[in-house]
């Protein structure tokens, strides 16, 4: 049985497409399908992340000075036995090479999941969103094609459902200003990425309206750095919308994950260096967070 019809249970919306998803693009391949609305759930997710470049998983810090993590499938392998609640795999340099996604690697990381996988990367239209799914992907997540084509997330959600559609927001703080706020960077694969003039909190509301079922957060200022996520703009965008955020970027304590479900409003926690690495493993940072009174899924 191929990846992209095995049960899973993937996020989402009652009556936006949950259930069953059959339209002219995926036809009945995914009518198996549960879906359910997370912010409606207690448990907070914990989700490794895989930015892969030429086949292989690579780790820098704000998006410079990468260093290699591991081969993709394996690691996937390891993060579903390991009691992972998802799984994102983003094709980092997809974008900025004008490329599309590498689709044999995601199709044979796809193959090794029974939890949900995200992926992101390359895509620019509804029929790349497509062939992804085809794939193996449980949700896709577009972040350069949706600044520069922000009606391409209505078309995605009206072809698979919010529940399949991620907006993956690249922030970094705006220096010099009075007030505290955030611009989104696109192209982050290339030199650390382009600045779009967009303010972060408005493009998160405007995803959210046009259809994105979830969005991603990541830090640029606190990527990679294992310092802690900026619970600020977290808390920010997670109460300016309503659907869940995913905490992105600075993770290097457990104490970390706490406070951005805590004090951040985060619904899931992405975090990559300390599980690549083995600072940390999934159970680790589930019995932590279980021991704070933060409600998980046990691994």
């Amino acid at each position: 049985m191929g990846a992209a019809h095995r049960r899973r249970l993937v996020p989402g919306f009652a009556g936006d497409g949950a259930g069953s998803i059959v339209n002219q693009y995926g036809g009945g391949w995914k009518s198996n399908w549960v879906c359910y609305n997370v912010r409606d759930m207690l448990t907070k997710r914990i989700i490794p992340c895989l930015d892969v470049s030429q086949g292989r998983v690579i780790k820098g810090v704000k998006f410079l000075a990468h260093r290699d993590a591991g081969d993709p499938v394996e690691l996937a392998a390891y993060y579903d036995s390991e009691g992972a609640d998802e799984l994102v795999f983003y094709d980092i340099t997809a974008s900025a090479q004008g490329r599309g996604i590498m689709l044999d690697v995601v199709s044979r990381t796809a193959e090794t999941l029974f939890i949900p996988l995200t992926v992101g990367g390359g895509l620019r239209s509804v029929e790349d969103m497509s062939a992804m799914l085809n794939a193996g992907a449980d949700k896709v997540s577009i972040n350069t094609a949706a600044v520069e084509d922000p009606e391409l997330i209505r078309r995605g959600a009206d072809a698979f459902g919010s529940q399949c559609i991620v907006l993956g927001m690249d922030a970094k703080r705006v220096e010099g200003d009075s007030e505290t706020r955030w611009q989104v960077f696109t192209h982050t694969g290339s030199g650390g990425g382009r600045p779009r003039g967009l303010d972060a909190l408005e493009w998160a509301v405007r995803a959210a309206e046009l259809g994105a079922g979830e969005i991603v957060v990541n830090s640029i200022d606190a990527d990679g750095t294992q310092e802690g996520y900026d619970l600020e703009l977290m808390r920010a965008v997670s109460e300016a919308v309503n659907v869940p955020v995913v905490a992105s970027g600075g993770a290097g304590t457990l104490e970390h994950m706490y406070r951005v479900v805590d004090e951040g409003k985060a619904d899931a926690v992405l975090a990559a260096s300390v599980f690549h690495f083995g600072t940390y493993r999934i159970a680790d940072a589930k019995s932590y967070l279980a021991r704070m009174g933060v409600p998980v899924r046990p691994t």
